[in-house]
């Protein structure tokens, strides 16, 4: 099938959460996959790490519509933390950015994204295992093309399968 998926992890290395979710991708491209399964091949996707660095406000805006059922109304602070130091919620993905950037500790990690697939989990490591068991499916025929879901937002033109 060849590295069809472009996906992203926004790291940071003091979030055990995105340890974890980090050693899971890497093994996912190094080792039978699912581990459970010794002679599976290894899952193949382009594999990006950004470390310590918050998505741009255009990426956040494409991976809270990856995140936000179409229904329900969207809502940025999905990417917050339980920091206590917060004092006013960010109203639009560039108050996000900006806050990821003065202070990386103000927002979930792992931020991990399927471009191609329109899939995201932010800082949740069970998420991630759900991705990446929605590319084994894919890889393993499990899931026709035609029943993979578009990816919305404007990396859809910057992104060839």
């Amino acid at each position: 099938m060849g590295r069809a998926n472009a996906t992203a992890n926004s790291h940071h290395p003091a979030s055990p959460p995105s340890v974890k979710a980090l050693a899971m991708l890497r093994a996912s491209l190094s080792a039978p996959y699912p581990p459970s399964k010794p002679n599976a091949p290894p899952l193949e996707f382009n594999f990006e790490v950004i470390e310590s660095k918050p998505p741009t406000p255009d990426q956040l805006r494409t991976i809270l519509s990856y995140v936000t059922p179409k229904d329900v109304n969207a809502s940025y602070s999905t990417f917050l933390s339980s920091h206590p130091g917060l004092e006013e919620q960010p109203e639009s993905a560039a108050d996000v950015a900006e806050l990821g950037a003065q202070d990386p500790n103000a927002l979930k990690w792992p931020m991990v994204v399927d471009w191609n697939g329109g899939r995201a989990s932010i800082g949740d490591v069970d998420g991630v295992a759900k991705m990446l068991e929605a590319l084994r499916q894919r890889r393993d025929g499990e899931v026709k093309d035609e029943d993979v879901v578009e990816p919305r937002g404007w990396f859809r033109r910057f992104i060839t399968v």
